[in-house]
């Protein structure tokens, strides 16, 4: 078992940023993936990013030159910095953890972009 733990969500402007964090607990040696999804109101949940053991990392198209992820394998921590925010990235993110039986996600936390 995994459990994670969001912080880091809230309001912000347009052209802000803010910092996601994720913290993960428990079965934590046997993660091979960690990254993020969001979820838009009356919309699918989508990837936003992920960032493998090794260090390899993949964006989704309309995060990429904004978004930045990374892991802290010792912290067992993984980080999304969000940059110039758009109206259109306000969502719920949800953290995730593979391992190579099951995915584990967060509880949530909210992005709202908006003056």
């Amino acid at each position: 078992q995994v459990q994670l733990v969001e912080s880091g969500g809230g309001l912000v402007q347009p052209g802000g940023s803010l910092r996601l964090s994720c913290a993960a607990s428990g079965t934590i040696t046997s993660i091979v993936n960690m990254g993020w999804y969001r979820q838009a109101p009356g919309k699918q949940r989508r990837l936003v990013a992920t960032g493998t053991r090794g260090g390899n990392t993949n964006y989704a198209d309309s995060v990429k030159g904004r978004f930045t992820i990374s892991r802290d394998n010792a912290k067992n921590t993984v980080i999304l910095q969000m940059r110039s925010l758009e109206p259109e990235d306000t969502a719920v993110y949800y953290c995730f953890a593979e391992t190579s039986e099951w995915r584990y996600w967060g509880q949530g936390t909210q992005v709202t972009v908006s003056s």
